[in-house]
């Protein structure tokens, strides 16, 4: 079997998005920085996430029976550092608001607000599955990525080809 280091070598080429996950329990925010979210089934549709049984966010999570992904944007890797900290109190940093009762990052350009409806054993971690309730997206915003211990983005966002249509009804919301 691969020892531990090896893995962790391994993994940090690979990209991932970057999201601060949130909850409330007894009106009590709770958050941090995830990149283990990932899409599950478009039937019924389902994210998931792995969380650290040792985190402070995963009873929360549990009692509450839901929690949001704040997806970030690329210009928020502070944001992305602030709840990765333990030794800050996050929501008092961060600009926030409730939306259907979970935390909302102010400028975190999507939002998936979801259900927890299943918790899988996974090693050190726990699989956590949300069934998504809700979700909000704002398309031309560069997403935060982590890979080779680092933040960045897609290299060629801004670059990519968009259909006529899309700029119609972007220009239209504005």
């Amino acid at each position: 079997m691969i020892d531990q280091q090896q893995f962790r070598e391994l993994m940090s080429g690979v990209c991932a998005p970057v999201t601060v996950v949130t909850t409330i329990f007894d009106d009590i925010p709770f958050g941090m920085t995830v990149s283990s979210f990932a899409s599950l089934s478009l039937e019924p549709p389902l994210v998931s996430l792995a969380v650290d049984r040792a985190s402070s966010l995963l009873t929360p999570i549990q009692q509450a029976g839901r929690f949001a992904v704040n997806i970030l944007s690329h210009a928020q890797d502070e944001l992305a550092m602030v709840f990765a900290r333990r030794d800050v109190d996050r929501f008092g940093v961060a600009d926030w608001y409730l939306e259907a009762g979970l935390p909302r990052l102010i400028d975190a350009p999507s939002w998936v607000e979801c259900d927890l409806y299943r918790t899988v054993e996974a090693g050190d971690h726990l699989l956590l599955l949300g069934l998504v309730r809700s979700a909000k997206r704002s398309p031309d915003v560069a997403p935060l990525i982590y890979a080779n211990r680092t933040f960045g983005t897609h290299s060629r966002f801004a670059e990519r080809p968009r259909p006529a249509i899309a700029d119609l009804i972007a220009a239209c919301t504005r």
